[in-house]
């Protein structure tokens, strides 16, 4: 595939800064993934593209391979791009229904403003891996 897969995040929020800057270093070698804040004019492009529940989610998303991803989803699947110590987690997590991990992961978004300071400016520009 010619395009690289796309991790679409909140650039106003501190917790997608922080999993952004985390998830950098600890790429495997050779791994082609693009971080784009949502509210980008390429961001809001791409959301567009998606199947029309997708776009009303406003939530994390992952293109992986064309096929997007949103949600608890996404998440887990960022696992594989990670370093094998990271990635053998995916199996494990991915087990969890979906159902009980989208509620984890809402109530995790509901909050994360008050736990995760806001950047003062977004980071995910700096951040296109190849």
């Amino acid at each position: 595939m010619s395009e690289k897969d796309t991790l679409l995040m909140d650039g106003d929020c501190g917790l997608c800064t922080h999993t952004a800057v985390f998830l950098h270093p600890r790429l495997r070698k050779g791994i082609s993934i693009r971080f784009l804040a949502i509210e980008s004019q390429e961001g809001q492009e791409l959301i567009a593209t998606l199947p029309q529940k997708m776009r009303d989610a406003d939530t994390v998303y992952l293109i992986r391979n064309g096929i997007p991803y949103m949600r608890s989803s996404a998440g887990i699947r960022c696992l594989l791009y990670m370093k094998w110590y990271y990635s053998m987690w995916f199996p494990v997590l991915w087990l969890v229904p979906l159902p009980l991990r989208n509620i984890v992961y809402r109530i995790v978004a509901k909050n994360r403003h008050r736990v995760f300071k806001r950047p003062a400016t977004c980071v995910f520009p700096g951040l296109n891996i190849d």
